[in-house]
């Protein structure tokens, strides 16, 4: 496995293991230790192992996926061919983004250079900065639910009620709250309310980091605003109007509730920050969960935490290896029906976001 400079790794998230062991009770410690023990270093091994051809495979359905609705509705360019078009083309965007997620994490190939390639490609087309995501999603893994986790301003305090996620997902699909993603996105989190502190991840990274973040921005603001532009001078009108509907629309609208509401499933109405096991979620879902939330494999969150040097077609595996070993028995695994109920329920005093560890990673 590539080995990350200090300043671009990923952490294994140790709280409440071995490591961290001396912070703890020794009965949480006694409970906990077997986290990281339980796995053979030799099968570590191989479910941390890339596969380029299953990358490949990966991305190559989800762009054949796209290709096959956009080139469907622009050659039938009707209401009710457009209208479900659309919404599955959302739902590939999101699966677009969790590949570029993959990448952000060093996980599509081995050779940098390629994985890198593929993420940025994957993330400029959806209006993602894969570079600058994986300088956020680093404090995101690094610094769970601490003060300085970019995400809480996501899924932080849940639940707060039904009407409060409701009202939330209808300004996501009507498009009022894009701005806010894509500024995120790009290096500015929103605001963390508990600290009302809004998280400048590019300041606790490597140069390396920054630097490729910033012209990876760039990148993506030229390929957003030439797009439009390539399509109107060869199709006019009638192709900038397909386009703006079919690529453009779903970016903004359909992609930002599902964006929401999995990571609410993923962090949200959790009461035991202490822990990877139950800081974060695993949800259970079917093929319907899957395709609009939980496409790639990422619904195996808690796995993800524990494990990020984990590729995705390897999350199913490691959840049952696992869980065979009684890893997963007080975790946060649950059907998805479970944890949508849990969301959406009535309001509760949410816990405290931890403090901000003493170490840097």
């Amino acid at each position: 496995m590539t080995q990350q400079r200090q300043g671009e790794e990923f952490r294994d998230d140790l709280r409440g293991t071995p490591a961290q062991a001396e912070r703890r009770s020794a009965l949480d410690a006694r409970a906990s230790a077997h986290v990281r023990r339980v796995l053979p270093p030799e099968l570590l091994a191989e479910l941390t192992r890339l596969e380029p051809l299953r990358s490949t495979a990966a991305v190559a359905q989800t762009l054949l996926a796209i290709a096959l609705l956009v080139g469907v509705a622009w050659t039938h360019f009707t209401w009710w061919i457009v209208i479900p078009a659309v919404l599955l083309i959302g739902t590939q965007q999101h699966a677009l983004f969790v590949l570029a997620h993959d990448a952000a994490h060093y996980r599509l190939f081995e050779t940098r250079w390629l994985n890198d390639l593929i993420g940025r490609f994957v993330g400029t087309i959806g209006g993602v900065s894969m570079m600058s995501y994986r300088v956020i999603h680093r404090l995101h893994h690094n610094y769970l639910y601490s003060e300085v986790d970019p995400d809480i301003a996501l899924h932080g305090g849940y639940p707060r009620g039904k009407a409060y996620l409701v009202k939330k997902l209808v300004k996501d699909i009507l498009g009022l709250t894009a701005f806010k993603t894509y500024a995120y996105f790009f290096g500015n989190p929103a605001i963390n309310a508990a600290t009302s502190v809004a998280q400048r991840p590019l300041d606790d990274t490597s140069e390396a980091l920054k630097a490729a973040a910033r012209r990876d921005r760039w990148g993506v603001v030229a390929f957003h605003l030439g797009a439009p532009i390539v399509v109107f001078a060869l199709g006019g009108s009638p192709a900038l109007l397909k386009y703006l509907v079919l690529w453009s629309l779903p970016l903004l609208t359909v992609i930002q509730p599902i964006l929401r509401l999995r990571a609410v499933c993923e962090h949200g109405a959790v009461t035991d920050l202490t822990t990877p096991l139950t800081a974060a979620r695993t949800n259970l879902a079917g093929p319907l969960g899957r395709l609009v939330l939980f496409p790639h494999h990422v619904n195996y969150h808690v796995e993800h935490h524990l494990f990020p040097a984990v590729p995705h077609y390897r999350l199913p595996r490691l959840h049952a290896e696992l869980a065979a070993r009684g890893v997963l028995d007080a975790a946060e695994v649950r059907p998805v029906t479970e944890t949508l109920a849990q969301v959406f329920a009535p309001r509760r005093a949410a816990p405290t976001p931890l403090a901000k560890p003493a170490s840097a990673g």
